[in-house]
């Protein structure tokens, strides 16, 4: 395309993306149509790949596509494999993709949809996107270094080991929720359970045909993949509609959680290319089929946004819960727009499948939009519920009553009208017996999102399917983050026991693999089994911290942006991770803060469990008071961890760029690729 026609092209993009967001964010007093914040988004993330990526890609990491990668170099058929670049995209989408963009969105909707869409535009183009992109290449420069392994060679010892032992602290606990998490959405649903569960060997056949059938034919293995994953979901209709297939199907909590865990042991001690690429990219035909699907649903519908853009509850008193608009709203949303977790999957499994370093820029940044974009729906799915559906499907009976009534009238009292008689009926239009305090956000996505498809695509008669689809789908976004995080921390840990003896550092023994596999399976399926057996206490409780500990993690990660990108003496470029690392220190501190020391109950944990001990003395209230002290320290601890890296971090900027220190850094000597192009 000529100048002024790709001027003319893109100064389009940029008007209509400058009017949807005047629209989103100026209307008042009357709905708006989801439409616009389909436009803002598509508009917002062509322009910021277009040239806001391309500007960090050419002026401050230099991409080289003649420079051959880890995963040429080091090829051993099982963690470093050249990988065809959409099979890459495929699994790091799929790895990154978890419970944040679903889940988040829906609970910061109860704000209004304007601060969640903003942030997440924002967020995501100039922190998330960031992020990813450059972590993945740093990584890929250093023979697939981990997150942690990086920040000792380029901040020191002391900024390593911090970083480390608040990295894999956070990763295990992570893991348990989200596994508990799929636990939850799997439980007694003999649908979702058989559809998941049929990934499996989809992936190990994907697998075997790209590997040994038919080495290299993508879209012959993409085709058979899509077709089987279609006959998989609608297997389980039928498995859920006969009695006997049902019972086989319909696994308990401590079932499922011992089947995950075995699971999350293959995953991560089987070779790459046989089951965890495969299934990842397989998942990502199910989450970027159906988020299509629901874009196109928006298209046909143009549904009405029913959440104003700003609610009461920005001053904190929100029932789903509590916290100001500032800072709850961005560590509520996470993912959506910058997740510390990515960082790990950027410097994990995915820079040892990287083929060409050009790649990085599709890969980190791309798949960080399509995050990006799912959150959008999200939002749009939430809001396009009428208030008090919303309110009257994510309050905790704690807050609006256990009855259906005295909920409906509570929430109606907020300006909410709602009625026990409607909810009644839409939960019978989708198959529950009720949907009153169905915390977390995942039912009320899948409500909102089984509105928009029945209205677009089948009726009021199929609601129900979609319903169940919507939380099947969910199930399948969150369990790809186990399998690859798993992996990862096994990485991590191999990285630390190569100090102690060198062999237990190769990826390529199989001893240290099934060791250092075996360690972190056990160590998140303690806490998961706890989850399980003691729904009350333990894991359950920690859950408050995961926003904030995985904004903390984005903070260590742009520390060692930051600190690469002063040492590469592009230091008139460092503002591009220097900024987002600014943000995020505020709202995380600041968020810390509140959780410690806020007198609030339901906001500060100290606060909390004074409140408990103040109350009867019974064996509930003792496990509550304990917990909420644990959370306490937790979050001290973490918050004070990060703190020591960001200043570790800021005294080697200081030193280089004083020249007091070394500007030294450990990329891998530059190797030619001996790829031919056709390989890319």
């Amino acid at each position: 395309m000529n100048k002024p026609l790709s001027f003319l092209a893109w100064g389009t993009v940029a008007l209509f993306g400058a009017l949807a967001i005047g629209v989103v964010a100026l209307r008042r007093g009357e709905p708006i149509n989801a439409l616009w914040l389909v436009v803002a988004a598509t508009c917002c993330y062509a322009l910021g790949y277009r040239f806001y990526s391309r500007f960090i890609a050419t002026k401050i990491l230099a991409l080289d596509a003649k420079r051959a990668t880890p995963a040429e170099r080091l090829e051993n058929g099982r963690d470093f494999l050249v990988t065809n670049k959409w099979v890459v995209f495929g699994h790091h989408f799929a790895a990154i993709a978890g419970p944040g963009p679903l889940v988040g969105p829906v609970l910061a909707a109860q704000f209004g949809y304007l601060p969640g869409t903003l942030w997440i535009l924002a967020g995501a183009v100039f922190a998330g996107c960031v992020q990813d992109f450059v972590i993945l290449l740093f990584s890929v420069r250093r023979d697939g270094k981990s997150l942690t392994e990086m920040a000792k060679e380029e901040t020191g010892r002391i900024g390593g080991f911090i970083a480390y032992a608040a990295v894999i602290v956070i990763l295990i606990i992570l893991l348990a929720v989200v596994a508990l998490v799929v636990v939850n959405a799997l439980k007694s649903s003999p649908w979702g359970t058989f559809t998941i569960a049929m990934t499996i060997p989809i992936a190990l056949l994907m697998g075997l045909y790209l590997r040994r059938i038919r080495p290299g034919k993508v879209l012959e293995a993409s085709v058979l993949g899509f077709i089987l994953v279609m006959l998989a979901i609608w297997g389980g209709q039928w498995v859920s509609q006969n009695s006997a297939m049902a019972r086989v199907f319909t696994l308990s909590a401590s079932a499922l959680a011992i089947l995950i865990i075995i699971y999350g042991f293959a995953a991560s001690a089987l070779p790459v290319w046989l089951l965890l690429a495969p299934r990842d990219y397989l998942s990502t035909f199910v989450k970027l089929g159906t988020i299509s699907l629901l874009a196109i649903g928006i298209l046909l519908l143009r549904p009405t946004l029913h959440m104003p853009a700003l609610t009461r509850f920005i001053d904190g008193t929100g029932p789903v819960f509590a916290g100001k608009l500032f800072p709850f709203a961005f560590i509520t949303i996470a993912c959506g727009s910058v997740s510390g977790f990515h960082s790990l999957i950027s410097s994990g499994t995915t820079p040892k499948l990287i083929a060409r370093e050009t790649q990085t820029r599709m890969v980190g940044y791309g798949a960080m939009l399509a995050e990006s974009a799912v959150a959008i729906m999200a939002i749009i799915a939430a809001s396009v519920l009428q208030p008090g559906v919303y309110f009257a499907i994510n309050s905790p009976a704690g807050i609006v009553g256990q009855a259906p009534a005295a909920a409906a009238a509570t929430i109606s009292s907020w300006g909410f009208p709602v009625t026990a008689a409607d909810m009644q009926a839409l939960a019978h239009s989708v198959g529950e017996q009720t949907l009153f305090n169905r915390t977390g956000g995942a039912p009320a996505f899948a409500v909102g999102m089984a509105n928009i498809f029945s209205h677009s695509l089948g009726g009021q008669a199929v609601m129900a399917i979609w319903y169940h689809f919507a939380i099947m789908f969910e199930a399948l976004f969150i369990l790809t983050v186990l399998d690859a995080g798993t992996r990862v921390a096994r990485f991590m840990i191999q990285d630390a026991l190569a100090h102690v003896y060198p062999p237990l550092g190769r990826t390529s023994w199989y001893p240290s693999i099934l060791a250092t596999s075996g360690l972190v399976v056990a160590a998140w399926g303690y806490f998961l089994w706890q989850g399980v057996k003691d729904p009350l206490g333990g894991i359950n409780l920690l859950w408050p911290l995961f926003g904030i500990a995985n904004q903390l993690l984005a903070t260590v990660a742009l520390c060692v942006a930051t600190t690469i990108i002063i040492k590469m003496h592009r230091t008139r470029y460092a503002l591009v991770t220097l900024a987002p690392l600014a943000v995020l220190v505020a709202i995380t501190f600041t968020a810390s803060w509140h959780k410690l020391l806020d007198p609030d109950p339901r906001v500060g944990f100290l606060a909390q469990a004074r409140a408990l001990a103040g109350g009867p003395e019974t064996s509930a209230a003792a496990r509550l008071i304990f917990n909420n002290r644990l959370d306490a320290a937790v979050t001290a601890v973490l918050v004070a961890m990060v703190s020591l890296v960001v200043i570790e971090s800021a005294r080697v900027w200081i030193g280089v760029l004083t020249g007091r220190r070394e500007a030294r850094m450990k990329e891998s000597p530059f190797v030619p690729t001996r790829l031919v192009m056709e390989e890319q």
